[in-house]
């Protein structure tokens, strides 16, 4: 991608948030887009294929605070293309050399704006910030692609950590040709146009911008006869399975990265990531909030105005004692430490158990005599005196 093509770009508007939007704005709209997109659900769909794409590296330069301030720093500095005018007209009285890395011409000196966008850039486009430092594609290594996939976990997998198996569909080197693009027993030429260096310079009247070649495609080579399986791109779809870790602990909605599982990297480059979508199914008897686990366990009315020793269940093991002093309340929560979800320093947070007084449906004779007896000895209590007073003083 040229840097022209990258500050042409609009990755706000390719997620459809504004400028100022937040981190989790930008994270609610990449995943949104990124389940609407995605290729699993969209099998054989080019357009929503290249969409999905789109989506997903506005998101990795978005989310990351310092790409993202890069990103925005160089948009405002070129306005909204490349090769913009001054006010007043005519064009800007430096070339692209001056701008990254040069001396300036006014004070001799090395620095100052010539250094700070060569730093920019160097961020950006992952490469160095120096015109004339490109490097042949067919020789530099390259990274490759970042992958995504989602998976679906229940609670307890969740809490404690699993390993899941993932069938992942990347870009990888066509096995038919080796990755060479050519017709098995033919080889590529080296592009006369470029050099072999798969970059050429543009004139956009006084920028000069290096961007891939036309004629290669910035690969360096020319296939005159090419595979017939990839077409002469060197590259095809690999499917491929794998046993993901997925960590204990994880939210539901949490994007997990494991680095170094996506798509194999070109000529001795590293691999990319593989980020995965968790979706966490919710437990009939257990709930979460932060770091702990959560649960409401009934209690008789005895057991509350009496107090008692009670078995509580926990996530995963024997249920544990749980002593209830008595003239316990409805709602009162008791903390089971060290009974929650796994930390990333192995500790683990605890479980809140918040207890509800069971009101009998039916009694026989016997006991509605006793309750009898009980609400007569406490005829002279009243729970509701001090609600009613409170509210006739406002």
């Amino acid at each position: 991608m040229s840097t022209k093509d990258y500050l042409e770009k609009d990755y706000y508007a390719v997620l459809g948030v504004p400028k100022t939007a937040t981190a989790e704005e930008i994270k609610k709209a990449y995943r949104k887009l990124a389940r609407q997109y995605h290729p699993d659900t969209n099998q054989g769909d080019a357009t929503k294929e290249t969409k999905f794409k789109e989506v997903s590296e506005a998101y990795d330069v978005l989310s990351d605070s310092k790409r993202r301030k890069e990103y925005d720093e160089a948009r405002t500095l070129f306005g909204s293309g490349v090769g913009g005018q001054r006010p007043g007209g005519g064009g800007f009285p430096f070339d692209f050399g001056d701008l990254f890395g040069g001396t300036s011409q006014q004070t001799g000196q090395s620095g100052s704006a010539g250094e700070r966008l060569g730093d920019l850039f160097g961020g950006l486009f992952n490469r160095g910030g120096g015109a004339g430092r490109t490097t042949g594609a067919t020789t530099r290594p390259r990274r490759g692609q970042d992958v995504e996939s989602e998976v679906t976990l229940t609670f307890t997998e969740a809490v404690e950590g699993t390993t899941v198996s993932l069938r992942l569909t990347s870009s990888a080197a066509c096995t038919a040709c080796s990755g060479t693009g050519a017709k098995a027993g033919t080889t590529p030429r080296v592009c006369p146009t470029c050099e072999g260096t798969g970059a050429a310079s543009r004139n956009l009247g006084n920028f000069a911008f290096s961007e891939p070649c036309r004629d290669c495609k910035g690969r360096g080579l020319i296939v005159d006869d090419p595979c017939p399986v990839c077409e002469g791109s060197g590259r095809a779809k690999s499917t491929r399975t794998i046993q993901a870790r997925i960590p204990a602990g994880v939210a539901d909605g949490q994007r997990v990265k494991l680095k170094g599982k996506g798509a194999p990297g070109e000529n001795g480059g590293p691999a990319g990531d593989l980020y995965i979508q968790t979706n966490v199914k919710p437990h009939a008897v257990f709930g979460r909030a932060g770091d702990n686990l959560t649960i409401t366990v009934p209690v008789t009315f005895t057991e509350a105005a009496l107090g008692a020793e009670i078995k509580v269940p926990i996530l995963k093991g024997m249920p544990v004692t749980l002593r209830i002093p008595a003239g316990t309340p409805n709602g009162r929560t008791f903390r089971v430490r060290g009974r929650g979800v796994a930390r990333k320093d192995g500790t683990k947070g605890d479980l809140l158990a918040s207890v509800e007084v069971v009101v009998p449906k039916t009694l026989d004779d016997k006991s509605r005599e006793l309750l009898n007896e009980f609400n007569t000895a406490h005829t002279s209590e009243d729970p509701r005196a001090e609600l009613i007073q409170r509210a006739r003083s406002e």
